[in-house]
């Protein structure tokens, strides 16, 4: 005789025990997805679900499971009490629970809201249970709810995962063999999963197909087919996480607006595009393996160099600012750590276009001269004391009076630091601010030499106003979220004009020759025009190259993460430049008709420095162009204006 306090118990424990079936609201997984569709990741917590209506789960796969599991399933109210008696013979002869006779109903109780074990109490509450549920919910609630909550081994709950996972179908593209196989896993799910035991799996689907046949409820032929089928299964992982710094990312972007974002069965849209992804990190792989190899040819190749070296690529379309590629490191397992986001590096003679586009928008021409001397500046230092700074070129070479145009194209610090002196640092310091470029400014002239602390990422957006005709362009990764009641969130971008189009296009034509003629003749592409400038900071502590093509803007970093100096041939040009060639050969294979010429504005010209007559510039071929060293200039005489 049961008890009478347990009795009350149970009763009591109906409403709050039932309703997580009635009111359910299960664990789903958030699916995260590239700019073209393709998956990137699953994000979940504890149990790995896509959820599915059942309007979008085909007849015959509810056939399948009804004929294995409930063939009566339409006609009891929770319970079989037939299957129940003969059962209770069983168990009594025994002397302890060993027939299960469970409904669908009582299976899906069973799972989601009591323990397995086998005791005559816990058998009790699933009967009372179960019905209690048919009582609030229609038998195709109850499909829907099983189907949806029934875990099927290899981690995946509910049947769209499985079919998914096992199959890479959905459910409506499975055969009859497959979704025979799916719905024999709840008997054993990992005794029969065909990832572990795949002969087990089509014994047992051969024999629901089987039992299929006898009800009537598919033909000779039907059966004769689908018991021959083998179909292939996939032995997924289940995060399926192919691009790991961007999904860290876009936790951290959504974290504090989801917080479900592991449980609420998102479905997350990027600006990413995989194929990109893909070849940005081999692209630094190889630029990390090249720095290896040399200095291991030298004879350098230390355990500081093997631990600490590392490197950064983010691609993105300046005029949308979305994000196409996102590499933090060159191994994601070694280190999660994001350095284009996270890492704040200074950038050298890569901040320099930003200096010099103060002086464009002062006045000055890329032909305007600016002195490359040696100069010896005072400055007080922290303690009062004053004290003196002489800085030098990288090869410690001054070539007197030099354009702007060359003294960018080469990098010449002292035409530099000279031009910010004679132009005003404040002047100069106004201009950047214009740009929005305001934190970690260094209060002196060294600004000149690019020893403000920055980001790759961040970097990246302020080049965009190159890259985009005077438009700066906040760097974007999501473009929409959509939620599990179909609520669509669109991300907005933000761009702000900061130079007129004629005003930048100079600087894209100085930048130009920086990779044809300067110091960025490593990142030359065959086919494209490229525009970009190299840094290498003191003591050759980091490396970059940042540039674009006409649609596509690059930055490439190369450091140690522990801040040590890296080998002094290693400058940007060496390390960085050829890693970002490398990243766009492989863009042109995968977007052959991607442009790859800048378009001049109709407001500027080319001029013979004479001035005496107006003559359109033609571009060239970059593929024709010969190999040329740092110290060659521009085979022209001819200068933009505007």
């Amino acid at each position: 005789m049961i008890p009478l306090g347990y009795l009350g118990y149970v009763i009591y424990s109906f409403e709050y025990e039932t309703q997580r079936l009635i009111n359910y609201k299960p664990r789903l997984t958030t699916e995260v997805y590239d700019r073209n569709g393709e998956k990137i990741a699953n994000l979940f917590s504890d149990e790995h679900r896509y959820y599915v209506s059942i309007d979008n789960i085909p007849p015959r796969l509810i056939e399948a499971l009804l004929a294995i599991e409930d063939t009566d399933f339409f006609e009891h109210h929770g319970v079989n009490p037939d299957a129940i008696m003969r059962a209770i013979i069983k168990d009594v002869s025994a002397g302890k629970l060993k027939e299960g006779a469970s409904t669908i109903t009582q299976q899906l109780v069973k799972n989601a809201l009591l323990t397995r074990e086998k005791k005559f109490s816990r058998k009790f509450k699933e009967v009372l249970y179960s019905i209690r549920i048919e009582q609030e919910l229609t038998k195709e609630q109850i499909l829907e709810r099983y189907f949806n909550e029934i875990y099927l081994g290899h981690g995946y709950y509910g049947i769209k995962t499985a079919a998914d996972g096992y199959f890479r179908k959905g459910l409506k593209e499975l055969t009859l063999k497959e979704m025979a196989m799916l719905v024999a896993l709840p008997k054993g799910p990992n005794f029969y999963a065909p990832t572990k035991n795949y002969e087990l799996s089509l014994g047992r689907a051969n024999r629901i197909i089987e039992r299929m046949l006898s009800l009537g409820w598919i033909d000779q032929e039907t059966y004769d087919r689908s018991t021959q089928e083998r179909p292939k299964v996939y032995n997924d992982t289940l995060s399926k996480n192919s691009g790991p710094y961007v999904i860290d990312e876009v936790m951290r972007q959504l974290g504090d607006a989801f917080p479900d974002i592991r449980s609420g069965g998102y479905k997350i849209y990027t600006t990413i595009d995989m194929r990109l992804q893909e070849a940005g990190y081999k692209a630094l792989q190889s630029g990390r393996n090249e720095i290896i190899a040399r200095a291991q040819e030298a004879g350098e190749l230390d355990a500081n160099i093997q631990s600490q070296l590392n490197g950064a690529l983010m691609s993105l379309d300046p005029n949308t600012g979305e994000i196409l590629a996102m590499v933090g490191g060159y191994d994601y397992s070694v280190s999660p750590y994001n350095r284009v986001t996270q890492a704040k590096r200074q950038p050298g003679s890569a901040f320099k276009p930003f200096v010099y586009q103060v002086a464009l928008d002062g006045g000055m021409s890329p032909a305007s001269l600016v002195p490359d001397i040696a100069r010896t500046y005072t400055y007080a230092g922290e303690d009062g004391e004053e004290k003196t700074w002489k800085p030098k070129n990288y090869k410690n070479e001054y070539k007197g009076m030099v354009s702007i145009r060359d003294a960018l194209v080469h990098s010449r610090n002292l035409a530099t630091i000279n031009m910010v002196s004679d132009m005003g640092f404040g002047k100069v310091v106004d201009g950047l601010h214009r740009y929005g470029i305001v934190e970690n400014l260094p209060p002196d002239l060294s600004i000149a030499l690019g020893t403000i602390a920055i980001s790759p990422h961040d970097l990246a957006k302020y080049y965009t106003m190159f890259a985009a005709g005077g438009v700066q362009t906040n760097p974007i990764l999501i473009r929409q979220v959509i939620t599990p009641k179909g609520e669509t969130l669109r991300y907005e971008n933000k761009h702000r004009q900061v130079n007129t189009r004629e005003q930048t296009y100079l600087m894209t034509s100085i930048l130009q020759d920086v990779v044809n003629y300067g110091t960025g003749t490593g990142a030359r592409v065959p086919g494209m025009e490229i525009a970009g400038k190299t840094g290498t900071t003191n003591k050759n502590v980091d490396a970059w190259f940042i540039g674009y093509s006409p649609t596509v803007e690059t930055v490439v970093w190369f450091g140690h993460d522990n801040n040590t100096p890296m080998r002094r041939s290693e400058t940007g040009g060496r390390a960085a430049a050829p890693v970002f060639r490398y990243y766009y050969e492989d863009l042109k294979r995968i977007y052959p008709n991607t442009k790859r010429y800048f378009d001049r504005p109709a407001g500027v010209y080319a001029v013979s420095q004479s001035g005496d007559e107006n003559v359109t510039e033609n571009f060239t071929d970059i593929s024709q162009t010969p190999d040329v060293t740092q110290e060659q200039t521009p085979k022209t005489d001819e200068q933009l204006v505007f």
